[in-house]
């Protein structure tokens, strides 16, 4: 079960479990989290394991005494042995047993010697042998060995030993990592052990590279209850989930939809963020349910709509009154072509500016770029108008027309351009800001210093306003109609 957005106000960040796929292969869990710049997906990752306990003393051999316990024993686990070129390793020690009691033992630690008998050159069985033979009071000497102590912690979380008086062990207790461990061995005693002395250092050189599962480490707890790893004071806890930013978007002019790109198919229960670069997309972000898709949704367009104002605000600092930006936001443009007889879309950037209806296939960062607009219309030249849902083409929502009158060198071909909006508030947005401009334009064409330079645009006549030309083909979808523009 996913968990509800989480809040932190403070911090003006909301985050939550999704789930996250690229549109073709299972979604994965993840988590989206929102702050007013960006919206980042993150993956769960494994904690990194915690830096080695300053009390460990690294450097060096140390000798332990541990008084065996009637119940419970030398109250460790061990694994390693000549067999598997690796020394004998404490794997688990367990709380408040004889070893744990002591202070002075710690998992990772490599016993060299019992009662001043050197084990180095002792296969499992053997070591396993001594230890549960060396009487009462027990003398280990030992040191520490860092790289394998991550390891070894991970392994005694999941591990359940079972007969311990006779060293049985659980399959699961079979390292089938062997090879992790032998390598990360290695490289510490590469680092940080030059000076070890075994009787396998000879043969680090020659070892395979990889092993059957049968070779694996054995792990062998030495206690004399069968019991000693299920007592109440043995711990299990889990690991805490660490989380890894898999990709950040900018919000600053990106865009938020639920259409399949290119397309009119809505996507269910999910969403994708787009940013102002093509290959900037968070991926498709499945939604828990109906209230958390809507909540994302309103947040994050929130955010971007919050952003895209603050953009607007900068570039009419560097423009005339009358050249102000009103609007600037992505809309998709239907498109026909003559591979398929269906239209296709594709996103601009629509910007509003004093009279100039301005289309981007990349977003403007300054004012430099916006002065470069592939693509601009006279707002005077045009007429505005939205589509009923009656009358849309396809299973997109929140069209509109534009349509220009055609004249004038460049202008772009007569005939209604369709257009659809991601949500139904950002087509009222569009549709409101298109009235300013158009005030705009009548009160500078009003002017007589501004008429002698203008030629007033003809009338644009509604039964001469078909459906664009994608509209006269037959997708078994919908019926062709006319749609006129009054």
């Amino acid at each position: 079960m996913m968990t509800p957005i989480e809040e932190k106000k403070d911090e003006k960040i909301r985050m939550g479990m999704v789930q996250v796929s690229d549109g073709k292969s299972r979604p994965r869990p993840a988590r989206l989290v929102l702050t007013m710049d960006a919206v980042t997906v993150q993956r769960p990752a494994p904690a990194p394991a915690p830096p080695p306990d300053r009390t460990v003393p690294h450097a060096r051999e140390r000798m332990v005494q541990i008084t065996r316990q009637k119940v419970g024993g030398l109250g460790l686990s061990i694994k390693g042995g000549a067999e598997h070129k690796l020394p004998i390793l404490i794997s688990k020690i367990y709380k408040d047993q004889a070893a744990d009691q002591t202070g002075q033992l710690f998992v990772g630690d490599a016993v060299i010697k019992v009662n001043g008998e050197y084990i180095t050159a002792c296969n499992h069985d053997d070591a396993v042998n001594i230890l549960r033979n060396a009487g009462d009071i027990v003398v280990l000497t030992v040191k520490h060995y860092r790289a394998a102590t991550p390891f070894l912690q991970k392994q005694a979380e999941v591990a359940s030993d079972t007969d311990s008086s006779t060293g049985d062990e659980h399959p699961s207790h079979h390292n089938h990592h062997g090879n992790t461990l032998d390598d990360n061995c290695n490289s510490e005693r590469a680092a940080d052990d030059a000076g070890w002395q075994s009787a396998w250092s000879a043969e680090e050189g020659s070892r395979p590279a990889s092993r059957p599962p049968s070779a694996a480490s054995a792990h062998t707890p030495l206690a004399h209850t069968p019991h000693a790893p299920n007592t109440p004071n043995t711990p299990n806890t889990q690991e805490d989930t660490h989380w890894v930013d898999v990709v950040s978007v900018p919000l600053m002019m990106a865009y938020v939809t639920r259409y399949v790109l290119g397309t009119d198919k809505l996507r269910p229960g999910a969403f994708e963020v787009r940013g102002a670069r093509a290959h900037m997309t968070t991926g498709v972000v499945h939604a828990e349910d109906p209230a958390a898709l809507s909540q994302w949704l309103k947040s994050i367009s929130d955010n971007i709509v919050g952003l895209t104002n603050l953009q607007m605000k900068l570039f009419n600092r560097h423009l005339p009154g009358g050249e102000r930006i009103e609007y600037m936001g992505w809309v998709h443009e239907g498109v026909v072509s003559a591979a398929q007889p269906w239209q296709t879309y594709r996103p601009k950037f629509l910007v509003l500016k004093g009279t100039d209806v301005m289309l981007f296939d990349v977003p403007p960062m300054n004012i430099t770029e916006l002065a470069k607009c592939p693509e601009t219309l006279k707002v005077y030249q045009t007429m505005f108008r939205t589509v009923k849902e009656s009358e849309t083409v396809d299973w997109r929502q929140h069209c509109f027309l534009v349509q220009a009158s055609g004249t004038g060198p460049g202008a772009a071909p007569a005939g209604p351009r369709y257009f659809s909006a991601d949500t139904r508030r950002d087509l009222l947005r569009v549709e409101a800001a298109w009235t300013h401009p158009t005030v705009n334009s009548v009160v500078r064409l009003g002017n007589p210093s501004a008429a002698r330079k203008t030629v007033p645009p003809p009338p644009v006549s509604a039964s001469a306003s078909p459906l664009p030309a994608f509209a006269t083909t037959t997708p078994p979808r919908y019926v062709p109609q006319q749609l006129p523009l009054t």
